[in-house]
């Protein structure tokens, strides 16, 4: 079962231009998110951009979340990914979906209108109440054991 987003293009280049976003294949998880950009942008090494995607939504869901995650392809090929690790987009904001590229490369990159920048893909969401306590009443194997308690194999 399909949920359906409600979707509104803000930059008149989406759709006509540049493509909507879309999944490439039945099997996709994300859809790409293109630069809804009139002209091209250069990210030097080691520096960050805001890149518009021409697209606001509303999940009309408060269980969902939407997450903007790096393509693969870019990051391999030209050190450029989503620069927070993964952006979320909460259900109650309904403003342009904006990317921020940053480029690890040591070369410069030239982001170009309608070049897939990154992935969106939704996401349930569960909010936990938090509740402070001076101790666990139930106990495990592991406990507090952190990084490499678990041995190496």
């Amino acid at each position: 079962m399909h949920r359906r987003i409600e979707a509104r293009i803000v930059n008149p280049l989406l759709g006509s231009e540049i493509p909507a976003p879309d999944y490439a294949t039945d099997g996709s998880a994300a859809m790409d998110l293109r630069a809804c950009i009139s002209a091209p942008l250069a990210i030097p090494p080691g520096g960050r951009e805001l890149v518009k995607t021409g697209l606001a939504i509303n999940m009309m869901d408060p269980c969902l979340v939407a997450i903007v995650a790096s393509r693969s392809g870019l990051s391999l090929k030209h050190g450029v990914r989503v620069a927070q690790g993964i952006g979320v987009i909460d259900a109650d904001y309904h403003g342009e979906i904006g990317v921020i590229l940053a480029n690890d490369g040591t070369e410069e990159y030239v982001v170009r209108p309608g070049d897939r920048i990154a992935q969106l893909m939704f996401q349930p969401v569960v909010q936990v109440a938090l509740h402070f306590v001076d101790r666990f009443s139930t106990q495990t194997e592991r406990g507090e054991g952190g990084f490499g308690s678990t041995g190496k194999q």
